[in-house]
């Protein structure tokens, strides 16, 4: 039985053969891509679970095909990048990558943060699917509505599980470390300002003005918490 079938974006075919080889053996399938314009075709018809998308590609670079899919889909993405600037990596997890990996890479960190993506999906329970109610706040997992004052909220799913954490423990603090390990895993390997990133877009979403947040309010420091949002 296949582990999960997983795209891999590269223009570089020596990079696709390596992370292919560590992958199959894992027991993944694998569809592969040169191009961004390919990488989008082949996402759209194949569904994989997961892509392993270069940053640097030809015709559609891999930040315009994560910013693309995002906008179609939940897929996860993990992003391979041959720059170490801390701006390209923030500007990956803002256009909606799970994690990245920057080049040169060892395969078998690739396949640990793979594991590690994939196993969010196959972790979850039945105690998840419990409404969740905290003032004007209503959360329904098992239909995937989330809504303030009865208004439907439009978020990811990230972003939804991050409101979920946020709203199932009304005026606790949520540290970073804490929503990591909630709603990527507790092996995640990534960066923790992934968290920073996801709450200002959830913010935007559910604030009427996000920059003096009525709900979801930061704890200098430490990390957020959800008000119930009454006066």
């Amino acid at each position: 039985m296949s582990a999960g079938k997983i795209l891999v974006v590269d223009d570089e075919a020596s990079v696709r053969n390596l992370v292919k080889s560590y992958l199959v053996n894992e027991g993944y399938d694998l569809i592969e891509a040169d191009n961004g314009a390919d990488a989008l075709k082949l996402a759209r018809t194949d569904h994989p679970d997961l892509i392993v998308l270069d940053l640097m590609l030809p015709e559609v670079d891999g930040l315009e095909v994560c910013r693309i899919l995002r906008a179609e889909t939940e897929i996860f993405i993990l992003m391979l990048t041959a720059r170490t600037e801390e701006t390209d990596k923030l500007l990956g997890l803002g256009m909606g990558a799970d994690d990245y990996l920057t080049k040169p890479f060892s395969p078998r960190e690739l396949v640990a943060r793979v594991k590690a993506i994939l196993r969010r999906r196959q972790g979850e329970n039945e105690s998840s699917f419990r409404m969740i109610r905290a003032g004007s706040v209503e959360i329904d997992p098992g239909r995937h509505v989330a809504m303030i004052d009865k208004r439907i909220l439009d978020l990811t799913a990230r972003e939804f599980e991050i409101f979920g954490q946020l709203a199932s423990r009304p005026g606790m603090v949520f540290t970073r470390e804490k929503l990591l390990e909630s709603v990527w895993g507790m092996d995640f390997y990534g960066d923790p300002r992934v968290v920073d990133v996801h709450v200002a877009k959830l913010r935007k979403k559910v604030e009427e003005d996000p920059a003096h947040p009525r709900f979801i309010k930061t704890v200098r420091g430490v990390g957020y918490k959800l008000e119930t949002g009454e006066q």
